[in-house]
């Protein structure tokens, strides 16, 4: 058990709880799931599922919320029916319909950009509502905010316009989750405060390295941070870990996003 000296997700003195389910960082048998990682708020354990690349599940008492689900319904058959699902950005590899039509009838709400929603089938549109940067609303009762994600340098540009995608903040009870989709170190993600946990993109030439990931983290100081969508053996996350060594009151978790998948 891990003790913090400061607040983790709403409770002091709190700890990053195993209790069984904090799985190993590597050496995950191909083809199965890595296990789960089990953290205390003050209303209950969040439960965090990495499925693959971008792809990432969270468990929040009733609550069970997929974040850019893709690869096929076959991917998910191991895992709870979702009861709402996320989506970042219409980007192939964060957004695919067959899996949406496969996974989708028990969630009872999609949240996306608009360019995502004007993709889905109607069915799918029924149940969708569009977030842009800076909208706020609910999910399963639960407050969610949009944030931006977007390039900033200049030979990125390309990849990810402002505006087009959303990062997203979670807030449940008094703890703050924030998976930023595809972005850079944005002035945006430096701003936010009180985030217990972040998932943070780093492969390039698509988001950032590891060490401007860095950079950004010490700016906003999540008390946990998840490095995610680097790419199968991608360089970065060694980066990114090397440039926080001895920073204090942020926990680095390296988990294989790609071994199941």
């Amino acid at each position: 058990m891990l003790q913090r000296r400061s607040v983790l997700l709403g409770l002091s003195a709190a700890a990053l709880l195993p209790t069984g389910l904090a799985g190993r960082a590597f050496g995950q048998a191909a083809g199965t799931p890595v296990q789960p990682d089990q953290l205390k708020t003050d209303a209950g354990d969040l439960v965090i599922q990495p499925v693959n690349h971008a792809s990432l599940i969270l468990t929040y008492q009733s609550s069970i919320i997929y974040f850019d689900p893709v690869g096929g319904g076959n991917r998910y058959t191991p895992f709870n029916k979702p009861t709402a699902i996320v989506i970042t950005h219409v980007h192939p590899d964060h957004f695919d319909v067959p899996t949406l039509q496969a996974i989708g009838a028990s969630a009872k709400l999609l949240i996306a950009p608009q360019l995502v929603i004007d993709k889905l089938p109607d069915d799918l549109k029924a149940k969708a509502k569009p977030m842009k940067n800076g909208d706020t609303g609910t999910i399963d009762d639960l407050p969610i905010a949009a944030i931006p994600a977007y390039n900033t340098t200049p030979d990125r540009l390309k990849y990810h316009p402002k505006g087009d995608g959303n990062g997203y903040v979670l807030t449940l009870g008094q703890a703050k989750v924030y998976v930023a989709g595809d972005t850079e170190d944005i002035p945006e993600m430096r701003a936010l405060t009180g985030i217990g946990v972040a998932f943070i993109p780093m492969n390039l030439p698509y988001t950032m390295s590891g060490e401007q990931a860095a950079a950004g983290v010490k700016a906003f100081k999540p008390l946990l941070v998840y490095p995610y969508h680097y790419g199968k053996d991608g360089p970065e996350p060694a980066k990114f870990a090397a440039a926080m060594k001895g920073t204090s009151g942020i926990e680095v978790r390296q988990r294989d996003w790609y071994a199941y998948g």
